[in-house]
């Protein structure tokens, strides 16, 4: 009797193929860098935060948006992506040094956590005084961690107050360094007299909570005047600046 061999084929759900295709394409993922300044009211450059420029091989003048190409990408990956802008912000830390400025990095909860298991991370981190890091959510700290531990990492900044999970609530469970007010919620609150005098009431509040209130979104004259008006320390946004090429960073204005 002959034996017949019976050769299995191995059966892949349809959906794992495109989880794996779709895997595939947000590691295919390329990435660039800007900067965009934050003036104090004064007129003179405080920071600069680093953004990303996410875009696809197979697109390449098309630009994703950061927050959806980090939700994709898992923390390690997040992780990897914090280390190279740190890694290119230290190519330039004559400027800061020499200039007294601060440079801010975005980062989410998870990543942030994570950074701490990184050695050589953390080792350059160190050796740069001058960076922040930027929660751009809120951070809920686990269980097990404490704030203390979190501190390490140096001086933490909270994006887009008056969004999500960015609120006061957050104030109270974490001591943050400057905190950045929302564009929409800045905007809603000048739209009328009440609301001008309720957004100076906020900012003295929130003053208490930190070094510093950051006003996002900045892009006529009159706002930033208002801006200069009140209690905040410091803006960002389009009238000051458009985001600029990392590598241009020398030719940054220092005093608008």
């Amino acid at each position: 009797m002959k034996l017949k061999q019976v050769i299995q084929q191995l059966n892949i759900p349809e959906a794992s193929i495109e989880s794996l295709q779709e895997r595939r394409y947000w590691l295919q993922c390329e990435r660039a860098y800007t900067y965009q300044p934050i003036y104090k009211t004064d007129g003179r450059l405080m920071a600069v935060e680093v953004l990303t420029i996410v875009t696809h091989p197979s697109q390449p003048e098309t630009r994703i948006a950061p927050d959806r190409y980090f939700s994709e990408v898992a923390v390690r990956q997040r992780v990897d992506v914090v280390h190279e802008q740190v890694a290119l912000l230290a190519e330039q830390k004559e400027f800061f040094v020499n200039n007294d400025v601060l440079a801010s990095v975005n980062v989410d909860g998870p990543t942030l956590l994570a950074m701490r298991q990184d050695s050589d991370l953390m080792a350059l981190i160190n050796s740069l005084p001058w960076i922040r890091f930027e929660l751009v959510e809120h951070i809920r700290l686990p269980q097990d961690s404490t704030f203390a531990s979190i501190s390490e990492i140096g001086p933490l900044w909270l994006d887009d107050f008056g969004t999500g999970m960015a609120n006061f609530s957050a104030l109270s469970e974490v001591r943050y360094d400057y905190i950045k007010v929302a564009r929409d919620l800045f905007i809603m609150l000048r739209k009328t007299p009440e609301g001008q005098n309720l957004f100076t009431m906020l900012l003295q509040l929130m003053n208490r909570y930190c070094q510093g209130v950051i006003v996002e979104g900045v892009e006529t004259l009159e706002e930033w005047r208002d801006v200069q008006d009140s209690p905040a320390y410091a803006a960002q946004g389009y009238f000051l600046s458009r985001p600029v090429p990392l590598a241009k960073l020398e030719h940054v204005i220092l005093e608008l």
